[in-house]
């Protein structure tokens, strides 16, 4: 008997930095969960990292540390594929190939793009914000700066990573979420366009359950680079604990059971990821009867948030270390993320009548 074939699940991690603890709750934990029933496939962003225009150099130091972090928590690339986004050439010229059915104006009004471009041109987001108003922001502009044809294609490429591996489970942040409904809407064109059925529609992986938020360190939001509220997986002890002993708080309770600031809650909701529920309970009750001491709380939080990166982190330096290793599990991801990609370009040719005569 035949046995069935895996669900292919797809996804990737932009290399502009270290990973962090949002990104373990967030996304490496539940990826090691799924990686023994799913055909999964994880990459490093390396061509999405160049919209905003990296130092080479940093670029590179990048793509091979969040390698590491992925195997240092616990990605096993015996059982998935992990592979550098550049690495596999398909990807460009698929992503040129996609672009000739997608249009100028749909990528233009995605809420993205025109956060990012109206902050590379250093603007504002007016009252009125219509994509008429938006469209002369940026092509009437009157500033030397300028928004990259990269930035606006974005989700061509986020479509073409999807596609090219045909797979039907991407697991996307909600910011991600318009991206992959116009991924959808990229494969349903051109399938209906060529009259095929080349590629399946993906859906976002959910995981099942509440997604796990993290929140920064600065009061508000949710954990991220760009937000400079982050606890690093590769940060030693004395950083961690530095980093979590400045962390936003406030005045304290001023009654039995008063509502938490969001700042408050945000370090309530760190410990419950990271801390035993006993733990969890003791500041709790602290907090409702207002004999809470945030300094203790800190502590506490810092201790349990170091007994859970400190291994991950000695974890990476071992893996960093080990470049014969590293490259290896490259060459061998490349070797299987191509195998896929460049039979689904060779079809797309095909279709579309670019082949050898």
């Amino acid at each position: 008997m035949e046995t069935p074939k895996k669900e292919i699940v797809l996804s990737g991690i932009r290399s502009t930095g270290n990973l962090h603890l949002g990104n373990y709750y967030g996304a490496l934990r539940k990826f090691v969960s799924i990686q023994n029933d799913y055909d999964c496939n994880f990459f490093i962003a390396d061509l999405h990292a160049l919209t905003t225009n990296p130092d080479p150099t940093q670029l590179h130091a990048s793509v091979k540390s969040v390698l590491a972090e992925y195997l240092a928590a616990g990605i096993n690339p015996e059982k998935a594929t992990i592979f550098i986004q550049s690495d596999i050439p398909e990807i460009p010229q698929m992503y040129l190939l996609l672009n000739m059915h997608v249009g100028i104006g749909e990528l233009m009004r995605t809420a993205s793009f025109k956060d990012k471009a109206r902050k590379a041109l250093g603007l504002k987001t007016p009252e009125n914000d219509t994509d008429e108003n938006f469209e002369h922001e940026i092509i009437g502009a009157e500033t030397n700066k300028r928004v990259n044809a990269g930035l606006l294609t974005y989700p061509t490429l986020m479509a073409v990573d999807i596609l090219i591996q045909k797979a039907t489970k991407v697991p996307v942040g909600k910011d991600q979420l318009q991206h992959l409904e116009l991924t959808r809407r990229f494969a349903r064109r051109f399938n209906s366009f060529y009259g095929v059925d080349l590629f399946p529609e993906p859906t976002d992986f959910d995981f099942g359950g509440a997604p796990v938020k993290v929140p920064g360190l600065d009061g508000s939001g949710k954990m991220g680079k760009s937000e400079g509220n982050c606890l690093y997986l590769i940060d030693d002890p004395k950083v961690l604990r530095k980093k979590v002993m400045r962390a936003t708080t406030d005045e304290g309770p001023q009654a039995p059971n008063s509502p938490m600031s969001e700042p408050v809650a945000n370090l309530f909701t760190l410990l419950e990821l990271t801390s035993t529920p006993d733990v969890v309970k003791h500041f709790r009750d602290a907090y409702a009867d207002c004999s809470i001491r945030y300094g203790d709380l800190k502590k506490q939080l810092a201790e349990d948030i170091v007994a859970v990166t400190n291994p991950i982190r000695e974890r990476i330096n071992d893996i960093l270390a080990n470049e014969d290793y590293l490259r290896r599990v490259v060459r061998d991801g490349a070797e299987r993320a191509r195998a896929r990609a460049s039979e689904t370009l060779s079809e797309m040719r095909q279709i579309m009548g670019i082949h050898s005569l």
